[in-house]
């Protein structure tokens, strides 16, 4: 999930904590949902999937190199100090992250009218990756009241005139959420939209210190 992940407004690997939320509140007008844009991107051949009901995609260009953006996406240890709603990261492997590797983390939940406040435990799995181009997870969120059965979440990145175009889909199944099909996109694609904002300020932020530094 996205893995692989709604406390500001909307994955599981989407930002999971932003999405839970608006995923379970019944007071989002469904007219508010979010449409997909039907993509076609793929890490390695394989990309979101193509038969789950909820689905988002978003992207952004970011001014700062591409080493900068990969790194900051990537060492996903270090996702807490620019994600607040990642409020625990374990690496299930070592070295790079890979084709393979594995990352445990948690997000919270806030009440709702339906569930009680909870902890979701994400654990997602790298399905395909390509050095600073392209990467793939995938992986459930559970808490208590509370299970997203499966989250696929893609991103890419390409060099573009000024910075980097980073792209990013994500699907989820699971009945819970699918019980509400518009409701659930509306709040996946309030949290990409969040994360690209959040990796977007992040990377932008470190690359404006070093050229201050350098100056």
């Amino acid at each position: 999930m996205s893995s692989s992940s709604t406390s500001r407004g909307g994955a599981v690997t989407g930002l999971v904590a932003l999405a839970v939320a608006g995923v379970l509140a019944s007071t989002v007008p469904a007219a508010q949902a979010a449409t997909p844009h039907g993509g076609t991107s793929q890490c390695r051949g394989q990309g979101v999937d193509s038969d789950a009901l909820i689905r988002y995609e978003a992207d952004t260009v970011i001014k700062a190199p591409l080493s900068t953006v990969w790194k900051l996406q990537t060492d996903v240890e270090s996702w807490p100090s620019w994600q607040r709603p990642v409020t625990s990261m374990e690496r299930l492997d070592s070295g790079r992250l890979w084709k393979g590797s594995q990352f445990r983390w948690t997000t919270p939940a806030p009440a709702t009218p339906t569930t009680p406040a909870t902890t979701l435990e994400i654990t997602s799995t790298v399905r395909e990756l390509r050095d600073r181009d392209c990467v793939l997870w995938s992986g459930p969120a559970i808490g208590e009241g509370l299970r997203i059965d499966e989250g696929v979440h893609l991103w890419t990145f390409r060099k573009v005139k000024g910075g980097v175009r980073v792209h990013t889909e994500e699907t989820w199944t699971g009945a819970q959420v699918e019980a509400d099909v518009p409701t659930a996109t509306k709040a996946l694609g309030d949290g990409l939209d969040a994360w690209l904002r959040d990796l977007k300020a992040a990377a932008e932020s470190r690359t404006g210190a070093r050229a201050g530094a350098s100056g």
